[in-house]
């Protein structure tokens, strides 16, 4: 995994405007997959407004920076196949044939893509760019989507939605070391998110309505924090003090302080809204979410909260990628740049 720039920090590389030399000629968009239109929605940050719409395969969950920086990959979780978008042109290229794409992931050296094929209970490596398959996963649990890495890349840990558990995987052997099954009335855990410091996990629970709290090295137990229906994803701010926690059943997003371990303030949708995925803009000053049943995509300024703007796009929009970001490279997912 390639250093830290801060040991004490995974995020300092994602400070404002912090972007690499591969990216700052690449023009600012919001790519949005509309899971129900098999389609990609482009907006002009600048503009508010979609300036294009794409047409991809069946069933778009996530786009996906490559480790590389170089590839947007819209995952087509019904169509099985991969659709890559140049960021630097916003062309979109030939759609790659891979199975059941519910998400996907890089490890830290980018010798390897991750499809979490959630169906198929597997996490497929890949070659990076090509997409043939290295190696197959079988893992214990149902629904692997969503992970994220250890400081030093060494493991993973990645939620199971349908089976209320949590895998960690040692990233080089490929291989399941331990799995711990949430507490709780049918716990559904979604987005997965690791401290500044490393030394804090947290994961969304979209059945139990907060997020699980844990420590990923002895990844014995996990501790509940309450924060509103629906709790689904999970983002950083620029400056790495808050966490921001999109609550989909209730048309929130809650902040968690990192230093503290509290929440500090809940912002609503004005009118109600479904907050899902999505990521912060380069600046720090956007948090850009899909309104999954709404159809629409929300710009909340992360100074107050407020709403900026509120765009239609196609049915069921989800795991939207903010481009270009701040990051050296990326573990994929809609944005997890280090």
């Amino acid at each position: 995994m390639p250093p830290l720039l801060d040991p004490k920090d995974l995020y300092a590389a994602n400070r404002p405007g912090a972007l690499s030399e591969a990216v700052r000629g690449d023009p600012p968009r919001v790519y949005v997959p509309n899971f129900d239109s098999g389609t990609v929605s482009v907006i002009d940050p600048a503009t508010y407004l979609v300036i294009e719409t794409l047409p991809v395969g069946r069933g778009p969950q996530h786009v996906v920076p490559s480790w590389d920086l170089r590839t947007l990959w819209v995952n087509n979780n019904d169509g099985n196949s991969l659709s890559p978008i140049d960021p630097a042109t916003g062309r979109l290229g030939a759609a790659v044939a891979v199975d059941d794409p519910y998400n996907l992931y890089f490890t830290p050296d980018g010798r390897y893509a991750m499809v979490m094929a959630e169906a198929r209970h597997q996490i497929v490596f890949r070659d990076p760019h090509t997409m043939a398959v290295r190696n197959a996963l079988l893992v214990d649990c149902d629904g692997v989507n969503h992970a994220d890495f250890s400081s030093d890349g060494r493991y993973f840990i990645a939620s199971c939605e349908y089976s209320g558990d949590l895998v960690k995987v040692d990233t080089e052997r490929q291989q399941v070391i331990g799995k711990l099954h949430l507490p709780g009335h049918h716990p559904m855990p979604q987005d997965v998110k690791i401290s500044p410091d490393g030394r804090t996990w947290y994961v969304a629970d979209m059945q139990s309505s907060g997020v699980w709290v844990l420590d990923g090295d002895s990844f014995t137990s996990a501790t509940f924090l309450p924060t509103g229906g629906g709790a689904h994803g999970l983002y950083v701010s620029r400056d790495s003090r808050y966490l921001y926690i999109t609550n989909r059943g209730e048309g929130s997003i809650s902040l968690l302080e990192f230093a503290t371990g509290k929440l500090v303030a809940k912002w609503q949708i004005p009118g109600g809204g479904s907050p899902d995925m999505g990521g912060v803009s380069a600046d720090g000053k956007v948090l850009w979410l899909s309104g999954r049943y709404h159809d629409v995509v929300y710009a909340i300024d992360t100074a107050d909260g407020h709403l900026i703007a509120k765009i239609p796009v196609g049915r069921e929009p989800h795991g939207l990628c903010v481009w270009p970001q701040p990051g050296r490279y990326s573990l994929g997912h809609t944005g997890i740049l280090r």
